[in-house]
């Protein structure tokens, strides 16, 4: 054994105190910070002097995994907002199209994990040591299980987004990010199975509400309805599942089959009243025109006049329209359905802000069936009305079964002014969603090979293209 003890071996000891019980005298105190040295050392060396210090027991140095749990500690709020919003900007960057396979197949991959979480936490609740397979990991399941949630609602608020330009949907898409924000609170992550439980079933519908109108080609009610009923039944396998965990009836019916089957009410309603848009089609493009003309095959002309100038800050804010004799609104629109999407129909309706009667529908609108042409750009049509009057005007794209797909607003007023007009001209090609102004057609047709015309059809000896669309003119009957 080793012993430390100070160099001046004369020092009294307790045992030789000064039996009057006086003091030590200060010289007799050797100095805290003396060094010291080993009395008895290993055979063969000498004894050493030591540093103090280098005696006192050191504290533990930290490992990787424990400064970066201690640095989670520290900035908890910070870490779920990088979580929420690196989901959200995640999903904004990878996002394609409705009928994307591979978008399709990772969201049914993070249903799947979800529920797996879920499970696994009922398995193995607070206090009950993980299998050692997921010893390293499980501390990450609740940031795990809300990246993935966080990851589908921001999806299915996009998609929703592009389906819609209405109040009523909007409140629906509001609510989803609510959810989306709230999924990061520490609050709500609180509250356990319930939220989860229902936040899962509200995805598994959406899901499948996104889905099916792609597989099977076609939209409406009882497409909706068999969402619902698949979202029900996943709902019902989750029941089943955690019975065998937890062989608790009153649980399971206050954990999973409240917040499950109460959302999936509450989505049908949602559907019935016209707040969730109608999935899948979305416009693309929309505007209002003094003339839409199709001058070749593929190719529209879309003319508008601007009366402001730019040196008049009294003309910046006059009416959208402005209107001559003989002059009337078109909208032009391009509509975007899945590929292989069956025929189906919309109605365009055109709505005048009455300075008595409020607003009010000026002509019967219209019903235009419309196919897919499975392009990103979607189907071109355009509708117009004859009974224009100066004031408020709105234009409603909708289903056939009432719900609202796209609004577009605007103000008409009289041209005051005499001199000619200043006219835009734009043109809208098949494969550009945002119409080209004069100038960049031209610079498009300078490129195209001599007899070609952007957005024409390919010659019949070519390899065949996406079909083209026809947009005949929809003119709304006069009000009686």
């Amino acid at each position: 054994m080793v012993t430390a003890t100070p160099p001046n071996t004369s020092q009294k000891t307790e045992e030789t105190a000064d039996p009057s019980g006086a003091p030590p005298a200060a010289s007799d105190i050797a100095p805290t910070n003396a060094a010291v040295v080993l009395t008895e050392a290993p055979p063969g060396l000498a004894p050493t002097t030591v540093d103090p210090d280098d005696l006192v027991a050191t504290a533990k140095t930290p490992t990787l995994m424990e400064k970066v749990q201690a640095f989670r500690t520290r900035h908890e709020k910070w870490e779920m907002a990088a979580f929420f919003f690196g989901g959200f900007l995640y999903d904004i960057i990878s996002l394609s199209r409705i009928d994307d396979t591979l978008t399709m197949v990772q969201s049914f991959a993070y249903l799947l994990i979800l529920a797996s979480l879920l499970l696994l936490e009922q398995r193995y609740p607070e206090g009950t040591p993980p299998p050692a397979a997921l010893t390293k990991v499980w501390r990450w399941r609740e940031d795990a299980i809300h990246f993935f949630f966080g990851s589908l609602l921001s999806v299915f608020m996009l998609l929703l987004f592009k389906s819609t330009s209405g109040f009523m949907p909007y409140i629906f898409i509001v609510g989803l990010f609510g959810l989306l924000v709230a999924n990061e609170l520490p609050r709500f992550r609180q509250l356990g199975p319930i939220v989860r439980v229902g936040l899962l079933s509200l995805c598994v519908t959406m899901y499948f509400a996104f889905l099916l109108p792609v597989l099977i080609g076609r939209m409406g009610f009882w497409v909706f309805l068999l969402a619902v009923s698949l979202g029900c039944a996943s709902v019902f396998g989750l029941m089943r599942l955690m019975e065998r965990l937890r062989p608790d009836v009153e649980y399971v019916v206050r954990k999973v089959a409240l917040p499950g089957f109460g959302v999936q009410a509450a989505l049908l309603v949602c559907y019935l009243v016209g707040v969730i848009p109608p999935i899948p089609l979305a416009v693309q493009y929309s505007g209002i025109f003094h003339e839409v003309k199709r001058v070749s095959p593929g190719l529209y002309q879309l003319t508008s006049v601007d009366d402001s100038v730019w040196f008049k800050p009294w003309t910046w804010f006059g009416p959208d329209f402005v209107m001559r004799p003989g002059d009337k609104p078109y909208y032009f629109f391009r509509i975007f359905a899945p590929k292989n999407f069956a025929p189906y129909k919309v109605r365009v309706r055109w709505y005048y802000d009455h300075p008595e009667k409020g607003w009010t529908t000026s002509g019967n609108g219209f019903i235009a069936n419309v196919t897919s042409n499975g392009t990103d750009g979607g189907y071109r049509y355009y509708a117009t009305t004859s009974n224009l009057k100066p004031g408020n005007w709105r234009v409603v794209l909708e289903t056939e079964g009432g719900h609202e797909i796209n609004r577009l607003s605007f103000t008409a007023g009289a041209d005051t002014r005499t001199e000619p007009r200043d006219v835009k001209v734009e043109y809208s090609t098949l494969k550009e969603i945002i119409p080209l102004s004069a100038e960049e057609w031209e610079k498009e047709k300078a490129r195209k090979p001599a007899g070609r015309v952007p957005g024409e059809a390919a010659p019949p000896a070519q390899a065949p293209q996406a079909p083209m669309e026809e947009a005949p003119m929809m003119e709304a009957a006069p009000t009686p």
